[in-house]
């Protein structure tokens, strides 16, 4: 057997996702923007909910809400936030696939974000419903913002 080889299964087959979240989806809609790698941070990225900012050798992606983004930026709009209630732990296994794993079954495309205290997912507006049903099928909670 080669030592390098890592296996992976689904809850369906094994049981070892034991995670049943609550998950909350932000009522807003969130658009995921590319500019160029050396672009500095715009105004428009600043305000007091969710951003995500993310500079690589290759690009800048931000996460915003879809009204503060200007319309000549490079972006996938019409995107749904949901965020794992709770702080997670740095020892937890598992978490993001509990979640990953029901929509990819359902071939449902997601977006991930990890920060220090949780996790969140930006999937379709219209997808929104499906993910709702794949999630609380697989066990987890799914409540609005308020």
């Amino acid at each position: 057997m080669n030592d390098n080889l890592v296996m992976f299964s689904c809850a369906e087959d094994t049981g070892w996702m034991s995670h049943q979240l609550t998950i909350v989806i932000c009522e807003k809609m969130y658009a995921v923007c590319q500019l160029e790698p050396a672009a500095m941070v715009p105004t428009w990225a600043e305000g007091p909910e969710f951003v995500s900012i993310t500079r690589t050798a290759s690009e800048l992606s931000i996460v915003c809400q879809q009204d503060m983004l200007p319309g000549d930026v490079r972006a996938e709009k019409n995107r749904r936030l949901m965020r794992i209630e709770g702080k997670l732990g740095f020892e937890l296994t598992g978490v993001l696939a509990s979640v990953t794993a029901p929509l990819s079954k359902a071939e449902l495309s997601i977006f991930a974000i990890s920060t220090y205290d949780t996790d969140y997912l930006l999937i379709a507006g219209e997808d929104l419903q499906k993910a709702t049903e794949m999630l609380e099928a697989a066990g987890h909670t799914i409540q609005q913002s308020r």
